[in-house]
């Protein structure tokens, strides 16, 4: 049987909250707070296995008391069920250490099924909620690692076109700049990379993935 604690200072919400937790046999009320302080306290006394948890809350507000909570009790899931549906608040009660994200007004179902996924210690979000998260981090690339890091954006230019076949008279051409600048940042490529000539280069350029479109 997993223990629930609602937070919610709305009476008729944690009415409903009852009524939907009397209607299964998975999960019962333990404790109804109604302000972030009185979470914190209740978790303390009562330690539940699931803490649904509003945000906007007198006192203290949800995300701080979500933070207090499961740094002091990790193994205590909570489960924010809010009105809210903005990023900041989103990631701030993810960073603060939820385990899942639900709006108010998900369906019987879909608030027994986030409450059983969290005490089991997985992650689950309203379906708008998830959708939005997933085009955010859709967003991010990961940065390739830069080739070379000891070589300069011009060595590294220049070593890429000497993989490419390149002679000094094109590369000096291509780039604008002067046939002895040139003969010097090859110098120092050779210097940096600890080869003896051109085509050791070439090889341990190639090796490192230069010459290809994806790197």
């Amino acid at each position: 049987m997993i223990k629930v604690l609602v937070v919610d200072d709305h009476p008729l919400f944690r009415e409903g909250i009852s009524t939907l937790l009397q209607s299964t046999e998975d999960a019962e009320l333990i404790g109804e707070a109604t302000n972030g302080e009185e979470a914190i306290e209740m978790a303390v006394k009562l330690r539940p296995d699931v803490i649904l948890m509003d945000l906007n809350l007198p006192k203290k507000n949800g995300i701080e008391a979500t933070r207090r909570i499961t740094k002091q009790f990790p193994e205590i899931s909570v489960l924010v069920l809010t009105m809210f549906d903005d990023d900041d608040s989103v990631f701030a009660a993810l960073k603060a250490g939820a385990k899942g994200y639900l709006l108010k007004g998900a369906n019987r179902a879909e608030t027994i099924r986030a409450i059983q996924a969290v005490a089991n210690g997985e992650s689950i979000f309203s379906p708008a909620i998830a959708g939005r998260l997933l085009q955010f981090f859709k967003g991010f690339q990961p940065v390739p690692s830069t080739i070379f890091p000891q070589l300069t954006e011009r060595e590294r230019d220049i070593l890429e076109l000497i993989v490419e076949g390149k002679e000094n008279a094109e590369i000096s051409k291509k780039l604008g700049i002067a046939l002895k600048t040139v003969r010097n940042h090859i110098s120092n490529i050779y210097s940096k990379l600890q080869v003896a000539d051109r085509a050791a280069a070439i090889a341990q350029a190639k090796n490192e993935g230069m010459g290809r479109k994806e790197y």
